[in-house]
């Protein structure tokens, strides 16, 4: 689920392989500011997918002229996106 105040959504909840697609279409149709913050800090389960959601979202944005920023990411996503080697490309608020 994502709440949304202002130019700041607020993703709760999973992420993961079987919600992962919902989330991401869900996000984009929120992505109504020059400059989006995604607060990550409710977030309570990730995996791989998550990774993705990120990063389709980077490239959503980028693709309508949109800056954004990803604040309180939970730890287990910033070991994924450095694993993956992706930490550089999600830029965090």
């Amino acid at each position: 689920m994502i709440l949304c105040d202002g130019n700041k959504l607020f993703v709760q909840g999973p992420i993961t392989i079987g919600n992962v697609a919902a989330v991401i279409e869900q996000g984009i149709t929120l992505f109504n500011h020059p400059d989006l913050v995604i607060d990550l800090a409710q977030v309570t389960e990730v995996d791989s997918s998550a990774v993705s959601m990120l990063l389709e979202w980077r490239r959503k944005a980028h693709e309508h002229n949109q800056q954004l920023y990803f604040s309180n990411m939970p730890k287990n996503l910033k070991n994924l996106a450095q694993l993956y080697g992706v930490s550089e490309l999600i830029l965090l608020a």
